[in-house]
């Protein structure tokens, strides 16, 4: 053989091995800490929350307007078919041309308004606050569904692998049913019985893998990322606060509350706008008229006022907005007392979850250890013919749930822990 041909042949058989090794071999390795990141900046939901935010902070702006002068500016043409003019001794005296050009200029500077601005740039900051808070909130939400759809993709690993343990187990079984049948010690019955639940559990296999890629999309989708984008997973664990001190401060730092605050402050705010309008507001005005006229000496006159303008009536519609306005206060007042109480019923929910899902995780690790041995046991009986096909498929049947109630509580210890950092707003 040609060293060439040698050659060629080292490559080929290389090429086979790539191409047959497991993917995850060459697969990216993907942190709890790296997804949190991901979502931080590439979430959908967020990206569009944060365009929100940025439009409330031009509410601003439009506060403080108030505090600047009004300019404005009029011009135009007029044309006439005669022009105004005044009788003087059987005369007829034109006063204007019959076609002119005229033009206005005035700044209006609010002088004072019973803290009508001030009340409505008061309102915007904390529309910010709110709008800030709540964006935080939405984050912290954004991230629990995150910790859930990656502790969901291992949780499913393990089931498509524990689906996977039972089908062999299956096939095993169903092996020696066979054996047994074809030596005439059995009936076709533990055989057409091995059948079924083989089958069974081919099923509960492919349910297991459409599990564990729906939580692929469904993280993908959470963190920015292509649909088809896989990686191996890290086992990181969200270690819990030490709630002692921040369960006492919990009405202070979760987002929900602070944002509700800065609602009810931009209420009170509202209120003091509305009150307002019962009182008049002061100003001063300079001008300047420009009016095309040959026959005066001064077309341009200049002027400057200082006055004060005030409604007297408008069919209640100032009593109506004050209502208003003081009604949306109470209503946000008694939001944020809901508000607390339902967060300090996640909180002590969490915690409830977190303590029985620790318990869970010791008992099915004993129930996993029982059911294997409980296994083996009637699969000796099964193959010495001591025992029935019905106890084998049981024991596999019980050793199966064991395992499944140990992922779940694991899973559910996890985002236990998760849910506690939400609550707190620590996420």
């Amino acid at each position: 053989m040609s060293r060439k041909l040698h050659i060629n042949l080292i490559l080929a058989i290389l090429f086979a091995i790539c191409i047959g090794s497991p993917l995850s071999a060459w697969s990216e390795k993907l942190s709890l800490s790296e997804c949190l990141q991901r979502a931080r900046t590439e979430n959908p939901t967020l990206r569009t929350n944060a365009k929100d935010l940025d439009a409330v902070k031009l509410e601003e702006k439009l506060a403080k307007s108030g505090y600047f002068p009004q300019v404005n500016a009029q011009g135009g043409y007029t044309s006439q078919l005669k022009p105004q003019g005044m009788e003087f001794e059987g005369m007829n005296i034109a006063e204007q041309d019959p076609n002119f050009a005229s033009a206005s200029l005035d700044i209006t500077q609010t002088i004072y308004d019973f803290g009508r601005t001030a009340s409505r740039k008061e309102q915007a900051l904390n529309h910010i606050e709110a709008a800030r808070n709540s964006y935080k909130a939405s984050e912290q939400d954004v991230f629990l569904q995150v910790v859930k759809n990656y502790y969901g993709i291992m949780q499913n690993e393990e089931l498509l692998t524990m689906a996977q343990d039972e089908v062999k187990q299956r096939e095993q079984h169903m092996g020696v049913a066979k054996t047994l049948f074809e030596e005439g010690v059995t009936t076709r019955n533990d055989l057409l019985q091995a059948e079924v639940n083989l089958a069974g559990s081919r099923q509960k296999e492919l349910s297991a893998e459409n599990n564990l890629q729906n939580s692929w999309l469904s993280l993908n989708y959470l963190t920015g990322q292509p649909l088809t984008y896989r990686a191996d997973l890290i086992e990181e664990e969200i270690l819990p606060l030490d709630t002692k001190d921040t369960e006492n401060n919990l009405l202070e730092n979760r987002q929900e509350i602070l944002s509700q605050r800065a609602r009810i402050r931009a209420g009170e705010a509202a209120v003091k706008e509305a009150s307002s309008g019962f009182y008049p507001e002061f100003y001063v005005q300079l001008g300047l008229d420009y009016v095309q006229n040959s026959k005066v000496t001064e077309q341009a006159i200049m002027g400057a006022t200082v006055g004060f303008k005030m409604n007297i009536f408008e069919g209640n519609a100032t009593i109506a907005r004050h209502r208003q306005a003081v009604e949306e206060l109470y209503r946000e007042q008694e939001r944020l007392r809901d508000l607390q109480d339902s967060v300090k019923l996640e909180l002590e929910t969490a915690k409830n979850d977190l303590t029985v899902a620790r318990e869970r995780i010791k008992v099915t690790k004993t129930a996993i250890e029982q059911g294997e041995e409980n296994l083996r046991i009637n699969s000796d009986r099964y193959k010495a013919q001591v025992g029935t096909a019905t106890d084998v498929i049981d024991a596999q049947t019980l050793l199966s749930q064991a395992r499944t109630d140990y992922y779940q509580a694991l899973f559910d210890y996890r985002v236990a822990i998760a849910r506690i950092k939400r609550a707190l707003g620590e996420l």
